[in-house]
């Protein structure tokens, strides 16, 4: 903190400088004086945003709430954080009360809620709001918006509208956004040479430099221990129960798997829940990563545990403190994190008693839908190009499903092409590790009301469907030798099921 600089304008300094870690160690200093801080309250909730910490962000966001319930800037962190659970009548209305008083934050307030109805699929609702909101019509984000809407029944003219968005805008993130929306037209188009080269040229300019390397050496740790072919890890914690995972790499099938099985009346699916990430931070400053995790002490296992619990068990409830919202008859919750396949010990650890479900998809196939879409450029900049997607993919094939075994942990392996080919087999397979009788409800994911906030937002809103195997052969001159034996390996996992 500069000399003479207050608490409050330190915290402000430092969101508006991107230093969210910072900032939580500010707003907790302010909160550690007076518990019924709203600014420490708002800043920390903001900041726990921005990092992914969308459980302790709604924890400070609702305690922001009750002592200011109006105010304009907590409704709109409050309408961000509820997008991203999946509350959408919620967030919907905080954002409306914010556009019905003309308040200052109005114009970013219009921006999220076009967000919001977007990936709800509330179309006719967007287009409304749209229309109501002339008076940004300028805002580039708005824009974008419109045209989002537009690509549904006239995508010749919005790659039009695009390029030319691309061409004066400059905000990165917004020419981000737009240069993918773009690629994904192209796509649809048959245009595959163009759309290859436009997704090349927005990483290249919206992604920084990412350590690979670094991302890897987790992964790595992992694997000389999973090598030996024994498991170090003997629990010193309770069993968990009713907690499930997904294990695999973006899009391979992890979405339509969850809301497949989150139809299921005795499992409620939790998103992307970032607590095993948590976990995994948790044992890394315990210096026990990965082989001390069996001298770990239990106290912290145990903390360690039951935050995750209880988060997972927040991520249920549509309205947090109160029982509406939880589904009666729950047995199971189904966490969609991607992160998990890199901390598989961790889930030995911490979470014994868990179960998993490991996804694989043709990693070409993988590959170019990753390549292609929207990213965040930062904590995914590994998506930037072919040839580091290609390391990832190997670091994960590599481990898995080995690990799995090692570690004892019960789980199911699937494979992508053949779930889609016959899902009544492998959604009854799944259940029944669950030890839940099939219900034919999983089989129509496209009936699932829970709105997703992943790159598969469109995809799960159609019947189970083929469209997508065999992709990677439109772009095939993208392709060298190097994947020849991750496909191969791939088709014998095929073959030997």
């Amino acid at each position: 903190m500069p000399p003479g600089e207050s608490p409050l304008v330190t915290l402000d300094r430092l969101l508006k400088q991107g230093d969210m870690v910072g900032a939580v160690r500010a707003a907790t200093q302010m909160l550690a004086q007076s518990k019924r801080s709203f600014p420490a309250l708002l800043g920390r909730a903001c900041a726990y945003l921005n990092l992914g910490r969308l459980v302790e962000a709604d924890e400070d966001i609702e305690q922001a709430q009750r002592l200011a319930p109006s105010d304009p800037q907590m409704l709109l962190i409050r309408g961000l954080i509820d997008q991203r659970l999946g509350r959408i009548d919620r967030a919907v209305e905080g954002l409306r009360r914010i556009l019905s008083a003309r308040a200052p934050q109005s114009a970013e307030a219009a921006v999220v809620l076009a967000e919001v109805l977007w990936f709800a699929h509330r179309h006719a609702e967007l287009a409304a709001h749209l229309d109501a909101v002339a008076a940004w019509a300028g805002d580039s984000r708005i824009m974008l918006a419109r045209m989002r809407l537009r690509g549904r029944t006239d995508a010749e003219g919005t790659l039009a509208e695009l390029q030319s968005l691309l061409a004066r805008e400059r905000n990165p993130l917004v020419r981000r956004a737009a240069g993918f929306e773009a690629v994904a037209l192209l796509d649809r188009m048959g245009r595959y040479r163009e759309a290859f080269d436009l997704a090349t040229r927005m990483h290249a300019e919206t992604t920084p430099p990412f350590d690979l390397e670094g991302h890897l050496a987790d992964v790595r740790a992992m694997r000389a221990e999973v090598d030996k072919g024994a498991c170090w890890i003997t629990p010193r914690v309770d069993r968990v129960e009713g907690v499930s995972l997904v294990v695999g790499l973006p899009r391979s099938g992890t979405t339509l798997l969850e809301q497949m099985l989150d139809r299921h009346p005795a499992i409620s699916g939790i998103g992307e829940y970032d607590g095993i990430d948590r976990i995994g931070g948790d044992l890394v400053s315990m210096a026990r990563w990965p082989r001390g995790l069996a001298l770990a002490p239990r106290e912290g296992l145990w903390a360690t545990q039951q935050r995750y619990l209880a988060g997972a068990e927040r991520l249920l409830r549509v309205d947090p403190g109160a029982d509406a919202g939880v589904r009666t008859g729950r047995r199971w919750t189904f966490d969609k994190t991607l992160r998990a396949w890199r901390w598989l010990p961790a889930v030995a650890a911490v979470l014994p008693g868990a179960v998993c479900f490991h996804v694989a998809r043709d990693p070409r196939d993988m590959a170019i839908s990753t390549f292609l879409s929207y990213f965040h450029p930062v904590s995914d900049g590994w998506t930037a190009s072919l040839a580091s997607i290609r390391r990832v993919v190997e670091a994960e094939r590599a481990v898995l499903p080995r690990a799995l075994a090692v570690l004892q942990i019960p789980h199911e392996s699937i494979v992508y092409e053949d779930l889609v080919a016959d899902p009544a087999v492998h959604a009854a397979r799944c259940l029944s590790r669950l030890g839940l009788d099939m219900d034919d409800r999983v089989l129509a994911p496209e009936g699932n009301a829970r709105a997703v906030f992943t790159l598969s937002h469109e995809q799960v809103r159609r019947p189970i469907n083929r469209a997508s195997i065999g992709r990677w052969r439109n772009y095939a001159f993208a392709f060298d030798a190097s994947w020849d034996e991750l496909g191969a390996a791939h088709d014998g996992r095929r073959k030997a099921r």
